[in-house]
């Protein structure tokens, strides 16, 4: 590592800790929230997340505002002009959103400008979308015009993750604001303030009061009040596996549907005719890109045989050679975890499969020296000696550490990346094109790279398989799934139905 270099310390007035309920912003009456700076372990703001009774406010606003014609009686492209004018507020203060996400998370300005930009990019895309969204004739199989229309679903709760919380609160209250619905959204403990920035931006950008509510809260009490309430017509949840199985069990209950964007142990493969050069940037950027928290983090690495120890070599040189240090440090690469507890069951997950045989490549522990006391750092950690059915293959470690293991031909590593309980990404690093489409088709996963990793467009849907989650958010069906589909058939014969014209002739 080298020298920690010169650190962007502009000071920003982080949002008041006030709850948005229903429109109102509001002291919360739930349990008490600490955000930290995960860079120094510095307090950002203490705030009293939403209690049962908050939500219960919100629930009851949001209903009374999307039953108003004020809002259930505008044309599409009416709410759409409500979205571009959210999209214009991110866009205005983009860099302030940038800076309370990193402050929130510990993730590098570069990054959560990048997420603020893609925030704004999913209002005005929805936006669009809506324009353009109609409704269709059926084709006529009788005696009745038929039609399809899609009308709102009512009250949406949105349960988004701490990794990247402006961009995934955009991902869910964009399209569900489109399709017509209010929104309750509730973001993670350990990320609650770039949330309540952009409620300020919804409310300014005069969205009629009560659609949008911003409750962060534990998920024992406000989650499960939004998940259970019979009046929440749909969950769109993004997070851990196992919240989302119960989640999944609870809404089965009221026979509600839901959304579930889940956790990954993502495969990515690169065989011995792939340009090495990209591979191997594309390898880095995968998994210690946001300090390898990210769902759809490459972290089981495949490498044909052929290569494994020239390839493997150069990765380890390389990833030693990552800049680890300050988010606000423009050098950066790879910053602190979200917080010094995660970091702590990161390095468990570690060291306990160094203990179940596996060995350090690199890193391994956290980085010394006066510059990272008090943050929640931890080395890019490369592992191997391990078979797939080890447990550091299996989990989710939700850091910056990755897995190699070679592979013999296609049918062993098809066997291998399909050998997973997880199903959501995949990265495949080839110069042959058949090979690739064969191998991303043999691949149960949501989304497939060929030559590049972690990419995304919102006119492109996301989603997982197995344990990876259910549904897909994005693109421009992503509107629909915020709506009822109702079917009419309209008669064009002015007669009786011929079963009963008889009784009814006089």
């Amino acid at each position: 590592m080298t020298e920690m270099p010169k650190i962007d310390s502009v000071d920003i007035e982080l949002p008041d800790g006030r709850l948005f309920v229903g429109g109102v912003w509001e002291e919360g009456t739930g349990a008490e929230i600490t955000s930290i700076f995960p860079a120094d372990g510095s307090v950002n703001r203490v705030l009293k997340g939403a209690s049962r009774e908050d939500g219960l406010r919100a629930i009851e606003r949001a209903k009374a505002a999307q039953a108003d014609p004020a809002w259930c009686g505008l044309k599409p492209h009416e709410r759409a002009r409500h979205l571009h004018r959210i999209a214009d507020g991110i866009e205005a203060n983009a860099e302030r959103i940038a800076r309370i996400q990193t402050r929130d998370t510990g993730k590098t300005l570069r990054e959560t400008r990048a997420l603020a930009a893609s925030a704004a990019g999913t209002f005005r895309y929805f936006a669009a979308a809506l324009e353009t969204t109609d409704d269709a004739l059926t084709a006529r199989r009788g005696d009745a015009l038929t039609m399809s229309v899609y009308e709102p679903l009512g009250l949406i709760a949105a349960i988004t993750p701490w990794n990247s919380p402006i961009a995934s609160d955009a991902q869910k209250v964009a399209p569900a604001l489109a399709a017509g619905n209010a929104v309750l959204l509730k973001p993670a403990s350990w990320s609650p303030l770039v949330s309540l920035e952009l409620a300020r931006i919804v409310e300014e950008s005069g969205l009629p009061k009560g659609l949008f509510s911003v409750l962060p809260g534990a998920g024992r009490e406000i989650g499960n009040l939004l998940v259970e309430h019979p009046d929440i017509a749909k969950v769109s949840f993004t997070g851990g596996t196992e919240t989302g199985r119960m989640l999944a069990r609870q809404a089965a209950e009221k026979l509600m549907p839901v959304s579930l964007e889940l956790g990954g142990k993502s495969p990515t493969i690169v065989f011995a005719d792939a340009d090495i050069e990209q591979a191997l940037a594309g390898v880095l950027y995968g998994i210690f890109s946001s300090t390898g928290q990210s769902c759809i983090a490459g972290s089981r690495l495949f490498v044909e045989r052929s290569i494994y120890d020239a390839f493997v070599t150069r990765l380890v040189a390389a990833t030693k050679a990552l800049k680890v240090g300050h988010p606000h440090a423009s050098e950066t690469q790879v910053a602190p975890l979200v917080h010094p507890s995660h970091r702590d069951g990161v390095a468990r997950m570690v060291s306990d499969a160094v203990a179940a045989g596996a060995k350090v490549l690199c890193g391994g522990t956290a980085p010394e020296g006066a510059d990272y006391e008090g943050g929640a750092y931890y080395l890019p950690t490369i592992l191997a000696g391990v078979t797939n059915d080890a447990q550091i293959c299996r989990e989710e470690v939700f850091g910056p550490v990755l897995v190699v293991l070679p592979f013999d031909g296609e049918e062993d590593l098809i066997a291998q990346a399909n050998d997973n309980a997880y199903g959501l990404a995949c990265g495949i690093w080839t110069r042959d094109f058949p090979k690739s489409w064969r191998i991303g088709r043999a691949i149960t996963t949501g989304t497939v790279w060929v030559n590049i990793y972690k990419q995304f467009s919102i006119s492109t849907p996301f989603g997982g398989e197995k344990d990876s989650g259910t549904g897909r958010e994005k693109g421009r069906e992503g509107i629909h799934a915020y709506m009822a589909q109702k079917s009419f058939y309209v008669d064009l014969t002015g007669a009786p139905l011929p079963w009963a014209a008889a009784q009814v002739a006089s």
